[in-house]
Order: C-alpha cells, then structure tokens, then sequence
C-alpha cells in the first residue's frame, strides 16, 4: 500500500514527469488527509483504504489534476466523498415491509393543523365568493396581496384590510363550524371533523 501511495516509488521517468503535480500535491497533503480520515473513521485501515482510494482518483486525472487551482480542495472533496460512500455501505438502509404493517396511522402522526385541511376547504367554500377568492389566491396559493389588489382594480390598504377581515370571518367559521381550538400560543391544538350529511 506504502509503495501505490508513494508516486515515485514504481514510477518511470516518464511516468513521474507526467504526473509530477500529483507527486507534489499528494507529499504535502497526505498526512493531512490521512489525519482527515482517521479523525471520522474508528478504524486505521479503513482511513488508509479510503486515503489509497483518493490517491488512485488523483493518478487517474492525469495532467487535468495539474490544472486545480487547489489541488487541496479536490484532495479533500474527493475524500470526503470517498468517506460518504463508505459510511453509506456500512450502514445499509432497512427496507419497508410489503404490507404495511410497520407504517404509522396518517391519522394518529398528522399534526393538527394539517388534519383540518379537509375542513378548511369546505369552510373557504360555504364564506362569500369576495372573500373566498380573495383567501384563496393569497393565502392557499401565495398570490402577492399588491397583484391581487391590481388585478382586481383595488387599492393595496384596501386589500390588506379586506383579507384581514375575511381571515377573521374564516376563523370564526372553523371555530364555530370544525369546532377549532388554539393552545396558549394560537396555534391550532384540535378539531372535531365536520361530515357532510349524505
């Protein structure tokens, strides 16, 4: 391993010419890496394997690896991804049973404000179509309150205080309808889901 990380060690002439900055790079850099490597890896040889690795991928630019303009930068990069590799194979992911029997409940892990979301569609669509629209565009789909105030001929303070008052109305009708409650910071705690008769 000493002999493959050592460039002039097997190296002819010619060889050791035509990769003559990797030589150099790699003789200032290596114990740096190596001491990179054995840092996050417990075990020596493994930080050596991973060490041997990048120097193989330096040996394989070529002159290319003569034109970095930090050859330091790619050393570590390409170590660093060398390690990730490694760590990822080490711990291998578990896969999902087929049956789902493992998967959680949407029901019981879906935060509160979420689970009212069928409720709140039905609510925006029984308040006047004014406000309706107006809650829909800026709040549900992100619409600037200054572009809606344009579109529809409206001054933008008159925007702002017509959603802030279809939002009060939205509130009172979650409550009132989905029976909505809020915990001691406003935000939403529980529902009751409101069924439409069939």
């Amino acid at each position: 391993m000493t002999g493959l990380m050592n460039p002039s060690s097997g190296c002819d002439t010619q060889g050791s010419a035509l990769f003559a900055c990797v030589s150099t790079a790699w003789q200032v850099h290596q114990g740096e890496l190596r001491g990179y490597l054995r840092h996050r890896l417990a075990d020596a040889d493994a930080a050596d394997d991973v060490l041997q690795d990048v120097f193989v991928k330096a040996m394989r630019q070529g002159q290319a690896f003569c034109t970095l303009i930090n050859p330091r930068a790619w050393l570590f990069q390409v170590a660093r991804n060398a390690l990730v590799d490694r760590l990822r194979i080490a711990h291998p992911t578990e896969s999902l049973a087929d049956d789902g029997a493992e998967l959680a409940d949407p029901g019981e892990t879906m935060a509160p404000i979420d689970a009212l979301a069928d409720c709140l569609t039905r609510v925006v669509g029984e308040l006047a179509s004014e406000d309706a629209a107006l809650l829909r565009a800026c709040d549900l789909q992100g619409q600037a309150q200054r572009d809606y105030a344009q579109a529809h001929g409206l001054s933008l303070p008159a925007t702002k205080s017509r959603l802030l008052r279809a939002r009060q109305r939205l509130r009172d009708r979650l409550t009132s309808d989905c029976q909505v409650r809020f915990d001691t910071d406003g935000r939403v705690c529980c529902h009751v889901p409101r069924f439409d008769p069939d």
